[in-house]
């Protein structure tokens, strides 16, 4: 899971997501602001009107249209990061938006908690079926959120298990914070993407082995490039970025960058159709 890019929506498609969620919270009421959200959202984001948000969301991601939450999977659906059960004021904000897959979005549905004090564990605000209509708890939310943050602030991969711990001391609110995404989104819970971080980990390794050995060779820059955007575009950019972040304390991972350490630098590639680099 790692920091998504900055995208910015044509005017014309800001204009209709802006004129959409003014419809919304025009409604006075709480209740109805909630059952309008919903009945407008099934109605638009069916739409072709919708097209261009989910085309740009598609370019956020990295590789082929992987998942923002587990970088696993297909990314075919949008997720809004703050429940539009519980949060209709943004049910239309470009920023609330995430393109993730089912066995993600799945899950974590209309989970979400805040923190209602300076201390302790964050607060469940999800409704139940037949719970009152009313306003979540207000708070600092505790998911972490790839659009506007950088998840490895709080998470750190561990490069032998292949599962997410805490980036923090335990009990501070980073700690609880990295603790609540990586039991919500099940990012530990799936041993398909624990066995798949460790695959890519060995891919990464290969791949980067071979790049210092064609710079080696002196071979053409075009195929040293090819390689390189070969490592930039392959799944769970996670674990490069830990490879990254740790060859400072892990002598294999340091002599696995000795010679090139430009790759030290490397950002993924973005999921682009038209196949052009990015």
């Amino acid at each position: 899971m790692i920091r998504l890019p900055d995208h910015e929506l044509d005017e014309s498609t800001a204009k209709a997501l802006d004129k959409y969620q003014a419809e919304v919270d025009r409604s006075r009421s709480y209740k109805k602001r909630v059952e309008l959200a919903k009945e407008r959202w099934e109605q638009v984001h069916r739409s072709v009107k919708f097209n261009p948000v989910k085309s740009t969301l598609a370019r956020m991601c990295c590789g082929a249209r992987r998942c923002a939450y587990c970088e696993d999977s297909y990314a075919d659906e949008v997720e809004h990061f703050r429940p539009k059960d519980l949060y209709p004021e943004h049910v239309f904000r470009w920023q609330n938006y995430a393109y993730t897959c089912g066995p993600c979005n799945g899950p974590k549905g209309n989970q979400f908690a805040v923190f209602t004090s300076s201390r302790g564990k964050p607060t469940l605000v999800a409704r139940g079926q037949n719970d009152p209509v009313k306003p979540p708890a207000k708070g600092p939310i505790a998911l972490i959120d790839p659009r506007s943050e950088d998840p490895l602030e709080y998470l750190w991969l561990d490069l032998e298990e292949f599962v997410f711990t805490e980036n923090a001391d335990e009990g501070t609110r980073a700690w609880h914070r990295a603790r609540y995404t990586i039991d919500t989104l099940g990012l530990n819970k799936r041993d398909e993407l624990v066995t798949a971080r460790a695959s890519a980990y060995g891919s990464f390794r290969a791949r980067l082995k071979e790049y210092r050995e064609s710079k080696t060779a002196r071979v053409a820059a075009h195929q040293l490039h090819a390689l390189r955007d070969d490592i930039r575009s392959l799944h769970h950019q996670t674990v490069f970025a830990e490879m990254q972040r740790q060859r400072v304390t892990s002598s294999e991972l340091k002599d696995l960058f000795k010679g090139i350490l430009e790759a030290t630098t490397w950002k993924p590639q973005l999921w682009n159709p038209a196949g052009l680099t990015t």
